[in-house]
C-alpha cells in the first residue's frame, strides 16, 4: 500500500472512529462558527470541503498579526522565506515554492480583488477584518498563480454608524508605529471607511562595519473605501490604497553552511530599498431573486528601487574581486509594474441547491526591469533606472533591461450540486491564456556575448505564450452534523516568463544547468482527502487532510555573478506528498488551546543533472509543529485580561536543488499579555522571545540573510 492510501486510510478510520452523539448536546462555547468565502461563497469553516486556517478580527487582535509573516507562522505547512528586499518575500504551501522576480505561489485576493504582483504581497496588515489560508491549487476557483493555494484577506467594511479607532505603540527597535481608521454613514445609501498606518524603526540587525542598523524601516499606508447602496440592489464599492515603504537590502554573508550565523553584517553600502503601492478598484454588484452579477475593475502599480553592495556583501578592501579586478561592485535594481484588471462573474443564491458561477477575467501588464553592478568607488551606490549610470562616482560595470507587454484572459465556471442531504458535489473548470512579449532594452555594448549562443541586440522581441486547463473537483459527505469528510482533484496553474536577455548563454557557459532565457509554465496535479469534526459539546475541532502532488516545470532560482542576475530555472518533475492535523479547544470560554502538524516529503523525479534526482526541492521544510494558548480572564470593572503563548518549530529545510545544506529547525515563541477595559487595551508583546539566531534564507553562491532577532515593546488602543 502506498503512502497516499495508507494515510487516507488512516485518516478514515479516525473519522469513523468519533462519537457523534457528542454534536447532538448543547452548543455552547463552539469553536469553528467562522463565515468563509474562500470558495467563492459563504460557508461555515467547519463544512467548508477544504484546508483552510481563518483568523477573524478578535484573532488578528489578540495574535498580534500586523504583516503576513504573523499569520503565515501560525498555519501549519506554510512558510514565509524573507530576504534581499522587501518585494522579495516567498510563500511556500505545501512544498509549492516561489522565487526571486517569478510568478506568485498563491492566489492573494484583497476584498475581492487578486493582487497582480508578489512584490506587493509582503506589506503592513491594519483595519483587517478576516483572513483565509487556503491550501492546495485552486486554479479552477481563482485562475494562475493558484498553484500553492490561495490567501484571502477582507479589510473591514464601511460601518452604518459613525466610529473609529486609534492603535499606537512602540518597539526595541527604537521603532514606534501609528494605527487608525473611522467609519461611518455619509447618507442613507453612503458608507465611507479611511484608515491608515506608519511605522518607523531604526532596525533590529547590527552592520559591523557601518556601526550602524542595517535595516531601518519606514512604512506609511492609506486605504479609503466608499460603499454606495443605489438601489434595486445595485452597489458600488470603490477603493483606494497608497503605500511607500523605505529601508535597505542586500546584506548578506557568504558561507556554506546555512546554520552560520557566526559573521556580522559587514556591508560597505547602506544600500536603498523603496517601494511604491498603488491600488484603485471598483467592484459593481446587481443581486436579483435568483442570481447576482459582479463587475471587479483594478489597477496596480508597483514600483521598486534596490541597491547595496554586490558579491560578496564586504567592504572594499576585503572584497573577492579586488585582486582579480582591481576594484569592487554594488549593485542595482529597478522594477516597474503597471496592471489593470477586469472581471466579471455571474452566480447563484449561494444557498441554491444546485449553485453555478461563470465568468471571465483578463489583465493587462507592463513590466520594466533593470539590474547592473557599479564600480565602488567608496563614495556610496546611487540607484540606476532606465539607463546605464553616467555618474563618475558610480561607473556601470554591467547592466540589462527589459520590457514586458503580457496580456492574459480566462473564461471559468462552477457548479456545485446537493445530491442528498448528507453528499455533495463541487466541480469548477477555468481555461487561462498567458501571452507574453519581451524587448530587449539593454544597450548592445552591454548585452552578454557567450561563443555558441546567438548574440543578442537593443530591441529584440521575444513572444510566448502559455496556457493551461484547470479543473477541480470535490466530492462532500456529511454522515453528521458536525462530521465534514471531503475529497478530491485539482490542478494549479503558474505561467512561465522570461529571464533576462542572455542569461541561458552565460548559465550554460558557468556549467549550469536548467536555466535559459525563457523559463517553462508550472503546472501541479493535486489529490487530496479531508476530514472535519466537532466533538464534546462542540468545544472540540480536529481537521485534517492528506495529500499527493505531481509538480511539472516547479521554479527554482539561480544567480549568476557574471552578470549579477537573478534567474528562474525550471525542474521537469517533482512529487510532494503530505498531511496535516489541527486540533482547537475552548474547554472553558476564557481558555483557547490549539495545536497543528503539517508534514512535507519532496522527491525531484527529473532533472537535466541526474545527480539531483531524488533531491527535495527547493525551499521545502519536513514540517511545522504548530502550539497556542490564550486565556481572556474577566478581571471585574468591565475588563479582561489576555495572555497568549504561540509556539512554532519548522523543520530541516532544503533550499536549492543540489541539497548542499539544510538549515536546522528552527524553534520560536512568542508571547502577548495585556488588559482591555470597554474602549481601549494596553498590551505587552516579544516576538522570538529566546532571540534564536537563524539564517532566513540561502541561495545558491552560499547567500545568507539573517532572520529578526527578538523584537519586544508596548501597544496601546482606543476605540471610539
Amino acid at each position: 500500500m502506498n503512502f497516499t492510501a495508507r494515510t487516507s486510510l488512516t485518516v478514515l478510520l479516525a473519522c469513523s472512529a468519533l462519537t457523534p452523539a457528542w454534536a447532538q448536546e448543547n452548543e455552547t462555547a463552539e469553536v469553528g462558527d467562522i463565515v468563509v468565502t474562500a470558495l467563492r461563497r459563504d460557508a461555515n469553516l467547519q463544512d467548508t470541503p477544504a484546508a483552510v486556517t481563518a483568523f477573524t478580527s478578535q484573532t488578528i487582535e489578540n495574535a498580534g498579526i500586523e504583516r503576513p509573516a504573523d499569520f503565515v507562522n501560525l498555519t501549519a505547512n506554510v512558510n514565509l522565506v524573507e530576504t534581499q528586499n522587501a518585494g522579495n518575500a516567498f510563500v511556500i504551501i505545501r512544498g509549492i515554492t516561489q522565487a526571486r522576480n517569478s510568478e506568485p505561489s498563491v492566489a492573494v485576493v484583497i476584498d475581492g480583488v487578486q493582487q497582480v504582483n508578489p512584490a506587493a504581497f509582503n506589506q503592513e496588515l491594519f483595519d483587517i477584518a478576516q483572513i483565509e489560508v487556503l491550501k492546495g491549487p485552486q486554479g479552477g476557483l481563482y485562475g494562475r498563480n493558484a498553484i500553492g493555494g490561495a490567501i484571502i484577506i477582507n479589510t473591514k467594511q464601511p460601518s452604518d454608524t459613525f466610529e473609529g479607532k486609534v492603535k499606537l505603540g512602540i518597539d526595541n527597535g527604537f521603532g514606534w508605529q501609528a494605527r487608525a481608521g473611522i467609519s461611518g454613514p455619509l447618507s442613507d445609501s453612503v458608507k465611507f471607511r479611511i484608515s491608515g498606518s506608519y511605522v518607523d524603526t531604526n532596525g533590529y540587525l547590527k552592520n559591523a562595519y557601518l556601526h550602524e542598523k542595517a535595516d531601518p524601516y519606514k512604512d506609511a499606508a492609506i486605504r479609503g473605501n466608499l460603499l454606495i447602496d443605489a438601489g434595486g440592489g445595485l452597489a458600488v464599492d470603490l477603493r483606494a490604497s497608497y503605500a511607500r515603504l523605505e529601508t535597505q537590502a542586500l546584506y548578506f554573508n557568504i558561507v556554506s553552511d546555512v546554520n552560520d550565523t557566526s559573521l556580522p553584517i559587514r556591508v560597505n553600502n547602506r544600500g536603498q530599498n523603496d517601494r511604491d503601492l498603488v491600488n484603485v478598484a471598483a467592484k459593481v454588484s446587481y443581486d436579483a431573486d435568483k442570481f447576482s452579477v459582479t463587475s471587479i475593475t483594478s489597477y496596480d502599480t508597483v514600483k521598486e528601487i534596490l541597491t547595496g553592495d554586490a558579491f560578496d556583501f564586504l567592504p572594499i578592501q576585503q572584497s573577492f574581486f579586488l585582486p582579480i579586478l582591481g576594484f569592487d561592485l554594488n549593485q542595482s535594481q529597478y522594477l516597474n509594474v503597471k496592471a489593470i484588471s477586469q472581471e466579471l462573474r455571474f452566480q447563484s443564491p449561494t444557498s441554491s441547491k444546485l449553485f453555478w458561477m461563470f465568468g471571465g477575467y483578463m489583465i493587462d501588464t507592463n513590466r520594466f526591469i533593470s539590474t547592473g553592478n557599479m564600480v565602488d568607488t567608496g563614495n556610496g551606490v546611487f540607484p540606476v533606472y532606465r539607463t546605464p549610470s553616467t555618474n563618475p562616482l558610480n561607473p556601470q560595470w554591467s547592466f540589462l533591461s527589459d520590457k514586458q507587454d503580457n496580456f492574459a484572459w480566462a473564461l471559468f465556471a462552477n457548479l456545485g450540486y446537493d445530491l442528498t442531504d448528507a453528499l455533495r458535489v463541487d466541480a469548477s473548470l477555468r481555461y487561462d491564456h498567458d501571452k507574453r512579449r519581451n524587448t530587449t532594452l539593454t544597450p548592445t555594448a552591454f548585452l552578454p556575448n557567450v561563443p555558441g549562443f546567438p548574440q543578442g541586440a537593443t530591441g529584440d522581441i521575444r513572444r510566448e505564450s502559455f496556457s493551461a486547463w484547470q479543473p477541480k473537483v470535490t466530492l462532500t459527505y456529511k454522515p453528521a452534523d458536525d462530521i465534514t469528510l471531503y475529497g478530491g482533484f485539482s490542478r494549479g496553474f503558474r505561467s512561465g516568463g522570461f529571464n533576462q536577455t542572455g542569461v541561458g548563454g552565460v548559465a550554460s557557459a558557468n556549467g549550469i544547468v536548467g536555466v535559459s532565457d525563457v523559463f517553462k509554465a508550472e503546472t501541479a496535479n493535486t489529490f487530496e482527502l479531508g476530514f472535519k469534526t466537532r466533538m464534546a459539546d462542540r468545544k472540540i475541532t480536529f481537521n485534517g487532510a492528506v495529500y499527493s502532488t505531481l509538480s511539472k516545470n516547479s521554479y527554482f532560482f539561480v544567480f549568476l555573478a557574471q552578470n549579477s542576475t537573478q534567474n528562474l530555472g525550471n525542474i521537469p518533475k517533482t512529487r510532494i506528498k503530505g498531511f496535516e492535523l489541527e486540533l482547537q479547544a475552548r474547554p472553558i470560554p476564557s481558555v483557547e488551546l490549539n495545536a497543528a502538524v503539517g508534514y512535507t516529503w519532496s522527491d525531484i523525479k527529473k532533472f537535466p543533472d541526474a545527480t539531483v534526482i531524488g533531491n527535495e526541492a527547493p525551499l521545502i521544510s519536513r514540517y511545522t509543529y504548530n502550539l497556542g494558548a490564550q486565556f481572556t480572564p474577566e478581571l471585574g470593572g468591565n475588563m479582561e485580561g489576555l495572555f497568549r503563548l504561540d509556539y512554532r518549530r519548522t523543520g530541516k529545510t532544503w533550499w536549492e536543488p543540489y541539497n548542499t545544506t539544510v538549515r536546522k529547525p528552527v524553534d520560536l515563541v512568542d508571547v502577548r499579555a495585556g488588559v482591555k477595559g470597554e474602549a481601549w487595551s494596553l498590551t505587552g508583546f516579544a516576538t522570538n522571545l529566546f532571540n534564536k539566531k537563524y539564517n532566513a534564507e540561502f541561495s545558491p553562491g552560499g547567500f545568507v540573510f539573517k532572520a529578526r532577532p527578538r523584537i519586544y515593546g508596548l501597544e496601546a488602543t482606543y476605540t471610539f
